[in-house]
């Protein structure tokens, strides 16, 4: 392995509950009661997305930016609440892997505004080589091009890359990828389908440098 390319949401940042507590009030309030699971199948995947795929099952009436406005409205009440979070441990390994040479990126859904927020918010964005939204490739997760557009902009071929996500999405983008995947399996969450991973942790203190420095 060359290179290590980490989702964001529920990866590094503990944000994935500001996405779905946020859209499941948002539907109550407009009258759609669906339970909190009814989010995770987009789990991964872009606003845009989400919330065309929401506005054409359920009718929504408002258009797929007003909801996405909304949303993040809420999700940053939320965050200036809580602040950023970090994945416990999860900055301890991008800094080792940094250390043993390796390149890093991120690949996220979310917009680029909000990955270097983060990033910035927990120190860590000098570790990586490059940020890779969702908005800069054609189609969201679980198609393969945001792992495609890190890996070409890191100047690696995507064999020689391993990726860390934590749903199904975005295991699924990474298997057609080629890309080795470690799925992150959070405890604090339910838990996701990733069997399109190579392997499960579900801590990253289990990961281990010279093991990556391995993996082929």
């Amino acid at each position: 392995m060359k290179a290590v390319i980490f989702d964001m949401d529920g990866v590094l940042v503990d944000s994935e509950y500001t996405f779905l507590e946020s859209k499941t009030a948002l539907l109550k309030d407009a009258g759609y009661e669906k339970d909190v699971s009814y989010q995770y199948q987009f789990m991964g995947t872009t606003f845009e997305f989400m919330w065309s795929k929401m506005k054409e099952e359920l009718g929504l009436p408002l258009s797929v930016g007003d909801y996405i406005e909304e949303m993040n409205q809420r999700r940053e009440e939320m965050i200036e609440r809580d602040g950023i979070k970090a994945i416990p441990h999860a900055v301890q390994v991008v800094q080792r892997l940094s250390e043993a040479g390796f390149k890093l990126a991120v690949a996220s859904s979310s917009p680029k505004v909000e990955i270097e927020r983060a990033m910035n918010a927990l120190d860590i964005a000098k570790f990586f080589d490059i940020l890779v939204s969702g908005e800069e490739v054609a189609h969201s997760k679980p198609a393969p091009d945001v792992f495609l557009r890190a890996a070409a902009l890191l100047e690696i071929n995507p064999k020689d890359c391993l990726v860390f996500e934590d749903t199904r999405n975005g295991s699924r983008a990474a298997e057609a990828a080629e890309m080795y995947c470690i799925g992150f399996e959070n405890p604090e969450y339910p838990a996701q389908d990733l069997s399109a991973a190579d392997e499960v942790i579900h801590d990253f203190q289990e990961v281990s440098i010279e093991r990556v420095k391995q993996l082929t």
